[in-house]
């Protein structure tokens, strides 16, 4: 996950309650305003859309307001103009922009807006944000780009998140039928050193390991590590891995003219498919040696002829869901080796990998993070939500009245729904065990069961 994009003198506390306001009921809007919910902020969502307002009303407890967001009668509303998060996610980068730039004006403290076309990226997306005083620029496609080139580099991995300034990595993989780790105690595994089991997912059930609990065949499990013992735990797993070539993308929308240039500059062999021609020619124009096809993605004939099975991955970015799973699985039959999925909803993750999909990344969920790693900004460096938010990883700051801080870790009052998986002290991190004491200053990476992350984030703030 890339770090937080805002202000640091306006930073907030950790576990701090916002009003926040959110503009646009449509699928990223609500996600946002149910997962914020969950974190007990006030939210308040403005929408136009009366079937989009009813949504929110039937299924989410919070205040709706019906009405255009940049008009002066909603941003001068008394639940509106005390904000102190607005979040414009209309489908319009421009009116998105303008709502901000009014919300300020009117005594919202902070602003998110999504700006999602090509032309606001890059040195443009440094001057929007200075020109808008906008916080924090959401963009998911480029957002999920991103997140797809990390999962290819890590490549027995189906997610991984980022921190201690990429010294180390979380990540989630499912365990196989023959794999060394299964049947045995934790404590008995002989995990490399700089390894360690942060999370199991057994029937969907999310436990936070100790030394005696056990994984099973088909179980998902969360692992953290230091980067330069991973491919050690490559070696442990038995996974003989091959470096990745070959690229076959299926998709050459917004995700697709972000990824395809991110893996050219990786040195990877990429080939598009589209129908559109439109779409064919604006990301022929951004790149440099990959080969775009003008066809239908789910032509057997045509995929069979562009190398289907010779691809190391196939990535499906269609904008419906239920197409992508269906490619998936159109390119596994003609002998694809792995396959990655994007979809908006989060609850169908579970379901493509049970059907063979290989990885599944949520447009949603990957923006629900970034939003929530800006909101808890100031302590919290870090955040990343994995298996459909049932567990989060969060990278604090130690500060003096840490009830983490100046003792071991095994004498800490901290819940047994988090385990602290890794600590930096003076710029180097390291897996801690029970005798490791964190310092003022120090940095943690936290792993939490999600319905457990508001009491734990109050408890190390002592409330």
């Amino acid at each position: 996950m890339r770090p937080f994009r805002g202000k640091p003198e306006s930073a907030g506390l950790v576990g701090e309650k916002m009003r926040v306001v959110i503009v646009g009921a449509g699928k990223l809007g609500y996600s946002l305003a149910e997962y914020l919910t969950k974190e007990q902020h006030e939210v308040v969502v403005v929408e136009s859309d009366e079937s989009h307002r009813e949504i929110i009303k039937n299924n989410l407890d919070i205040l709706t307001i019906a009405g255009n967001g940049a008009s002066p009668g909603v941003l001068t509303d008394p639940d509106v103009k005390g904000a102190d998060v607005l979040i414009a996610c209309t489908y319009s980068d421009e009116v998105n922009m303008i709502i901000c730039m009014m919300a300020k004006k009117v005594g919202v403290k902070q602003t998110v807006a999504r700006i999602r076309s090509n032309e606001y990226t890059g040195e443009a997306d440094n001057f929007i944000r200075n020109v808008t005083d906008i916080d924090l620029v959401l963009n998911p496609e480029r957002i999920i780009a991103l997140e797809i080139v990390r999962l290819l580099l890590t490549p027995f991995t189906i997610d991984v998140g980022n921190f201690a300034d990429g010294q180390v990595k979380i990540f989630e993989c499912r365990i196989s039928e023959n794999s060394p780790l299964t049947n045995k105690p934790l404590r008995e595994l002989g995990l490399p050193k700089g390894i360690l089991v942060t999370g199991i997912l057994h029937k969907n059930k999310l436990t936070i390991p100790r030394g005696d609990d056990v994984i099973l065949s088909g179980d998902m499990i969360f692992c953290i590590g230091l980067v330069g013992v991973i491919a050690e735990f490559e070696n442990f797993l038995g996974v003989s891995l091959s470096k990745i070539e070959r690229v076959l993308i299926i998709g050459a929308g917004r995700v697709g003219r972000y990824l395809a240039p991110l893996l050219e500059n990786q040195g990877i062999s990429v080939k598009i498919i589209d129908k559109n021609m439109e779409r064919c020619e604006q990301i022929t124009a951004l790149l440099k040696n990959s080969l775009v096809i003008c066809g239908d993605g789910t032509n057997i004939e045509l995929l069979t002829q562009e190398g289907v099975a010779e691809a190391d991955i196939v990535i499906c970015l269609t904008e419906d869901d239920k197409l992508n799973l269906l490619l998936a699985l159109l390119s596994k039959h003609l002998g694809a080796k792995k396959t990655v999925v994007k979809t908006a909803y989060t609850e169908y993750a579970g379901l493509m990998e049970e059907v063979g999909v290989g990885i599944v990344v949520s447009t949603r969920l990957l923006s629900v993070g970034e939003v929530l790693r800006f909101l808890r900004r100031g302590d919290v460096l870090g955040v990343s939500i994995f298996e459909g938010a049932k567990a989060e990883a969060i990278e604090i700051v130690i500060d003096a009245l840490s009830p983490l801080a100046g003792i071991p870790l095994r004498n800490a009052s901290l819940s047994n729904r988090c385990l602290v998986c890794a600590v930096v002290h003076e710029k180097t991190a390291l897996i801690p065990h029970g005798n490791t004491v964190l310092y003022p200053g120090d940095r943690a990476i936290l792993f939490v069961e999600f319905d457990a992350v508001n009491e734990v984030m109050a408890s190390l703030k002592g409330k």
